[in-house]
């Protein structure tokens, strides 16, 4: 592929990986068009079928995200995907989950690593990342009144920094002949329990935030409460419920190998998020 004639569709731009990958790519000189509901270049919609095409005109590569808060998606990204063919695009690059190769096949995110091994005319590079550290400062794993309410018991998870996985997703759709076939455990450098990444977070900001380990079932339930689809709560029992039991995400070099430098660490990623925290201690 000529670099310079190329251009990638970034799905899910305005995102924690997405919008990183879209600023990665325009940074390295790869022309980029973005795609989010709103927001973005283009408005894309995964239940509107008619925004596909004319987010995909004229595009030969795809950072892919799923539907979010979803478990019924696999016939849509199917529909883009027999879409992207059409179009002429060569290669997908798909943001996955750490462990779904041992999914079984109907689960819609292994369903969607599945669809993309068959398809002869697209290649494509899988990235399966563990937690992220973004969990922690932006969404579910983000402190209240210095609690950071999950039920992951004792259980440890190699984070990782958002910026990482960008970093690798860039570079497969810059240097796609490089990754194709390619399937990469995308984590941190070290393994934390909530607990110790609690401390950190209180080691960074001199304030005190601790881990509060709440029955599973209350934990989703006020989830759901809070806005989450019920159906998605099957997804969080697994979550929480992989990592309590101790078979949370391993650490991997992954991300040094393929960027050349190594994946940040939580401490420095606590340290540069002080603000995220501010009004949430006790």
């Amino acid at each position: 592929m000529n670099e310079q004639q190329s251009t990638v569709l970034v799905l899910g731009s305005t995102g924690k990986t997405g919008s990183r990958v879209a600023a990665d790519l325009r940074s390295s000189g790869i022309s980029v068009r973005s795609a989010a509901r709103s927001g973005a270049d283009v408005d894309f919609d995964w239940r509107n079928h008619d925004s596909y095409t004319p987010a995909l005109k004229g595009v030969d590569r795809v950072y892919l995200i799923a539907p979010i808060m979803r478990l019924d998606f696999a016939a849509d990204v199917s529909r883009f995907l027999d879409e992207s063919e059409a179009a002429g695009v060569r290669h997908v690059t798909f943001l996955s989950a750490y462990g779904m190769e041992h999914a079984p096949p109907q689960e819609a995110t292994r369903s969607v690593e599945l669809d993309l091994a068959g398809r002869q005319q697209l290649g494509h590079t899988i990235l399966r990342p563990a937690w992220f550290m973004q969990n922690f400062s932006e969404t579910f794993l983000k402190p209240v009144d210095g609690a950071i309410v999950v039920p992951t018991g004792n259980g440890s998870e190699a984070f990782i920094d958002a910026q990482d996985i960008a970093s690798v997703a860039a570079i497969t759709l810059t240097d796609p002949a490089s990754h194709t076939g390619a399937e990469y455990d995308l984590t941190g450098p070290e393994t934390l329990t909530v607990a110790e990444a609690a401390a950190i977070i209180s080691e960074a900001t001199g304030q005190t935030f601790t881990h509060v380990d709440l029955d599973r079932d209350a934990w989703i339930a006020g989830a759901v409460a809070g806005g989450i689809p019920a159906e998605y709560g099957t997804v969080l029992r697994r979550l929480t419920e992989t990592i309590a039991s101790g078979n949370g995400s391993s650490t991997t070099d992954t991300v040094e190998q393929i960027t050349g430098t190594p994946a940040r660490t939580f401490r420095d990623f606590a340290r540069a998020n002080t603000a995220a925290w501010k009004e949430a201690a006790k």
